[in-house]
């Protein structure tokens, strides 16, 4: 996936996820972790990994049994309420993955809308 403009990522949905993280290339186990997944990366909140530093993610989508295996750059450490947060860019995010992390964000976004509606 080629490298979105920070507009369109602070615009994107970011929706809650559980990843399992490690440092790319490790052989240590991978750390689960809560955060937010969006169309240019994702975030996890907890002990952080310095800036630039690649990673290694694994999640399964909702309602689905396949768990998928991504790979990212630290771009940013933040301190806020909820503690350490990690802020990651995908890179050489294949197409099918892609395509289905975009489906996803749909699928919830076009659910919050109906239910903003349905109110």
């Amino acid at each position: 996936m080629s490298a979105s403009s920070g507009d369109e990522r602070r615009s994107s949905l970011r929706v809650s996820m559980r990843f399992r993280i490690r440092r790319a290339g490790s052989s240590d186990p991978f750390d689960s972790r809560e955060g937010n997944i969006s169309l240019g990366g994702f975030a996890w909140h907890g002990a952080a990994l310095s800036v630039g530093t690649e990673v290694e993610a694994r999640f399964k989508l909702p309602g689905t049994s396949e768990e998928l295996q991504v790979r990212g750059q630290v771009l940013n450490v933040s301190y806020g309420a909820r503690g350490t947060s990690a802020h990651v860019r995908f890179l050489d995010l294949p197409d099918e993955v892609e395509r289905r992390i975009s489906q996803y964000l749909d699928e919830v976004e076009q659910a919050e809308s109906n239910q903003r509606g349905g109110s």
